[in-house]
């Protein structure tokens, strides 16, 4: 099976996840998002099929999403933020051949195994 995960070595539910990953012995590609972000229309398509929307993957602590006005923003917009600016991206973001999960907690992750 492979796998991708969107990745910030400084979060601790995202390296948990990671080391799931790893324990389950997928092909695995680890894509540190703050360096490499996901362009808009990637964005709308793992919220998509993770089945919430971009809202419910917008990150609030530590950012100045809620300021913004992004949580009752529409898609479009909150899309274009995220790919601007990606620390408002909640992570950890996972994809395999069986969907996509935001792994919070990072367990959820077992469900797309």
């Amino acid at each position: 099976m492979k796998a991708t995960i969107w990745h910030n070595p400084n979060c601790g539910t995202s390296r948990k996840t990671l080391a799931i990953l790893e324990e389950a012995g997928v092909d695995l590609t680890v894509v540190e998002y703050l360096k490499n972000p996901p362009t808009a229309g990637k964005l709308a398509q793992l919220y998509r099929d993770a089945g919430i929307t971009p809202q419910k993957g917008l990150r609030l602590r530590g950012t100045d999403a809620a300021e913004r006005g992004l949580p009752d923003a529409d898609d479009e917009t909150v899309l274009a933020a995220m790919a601007a600016e990606p620390i408002l991206i909640e992570r950890p973001l996972v994809e395999t051949e069986k969907g996509v999960r935001l792994c919070r907690p990072q367990e959820v992750v077992r469900e797309i195994l």
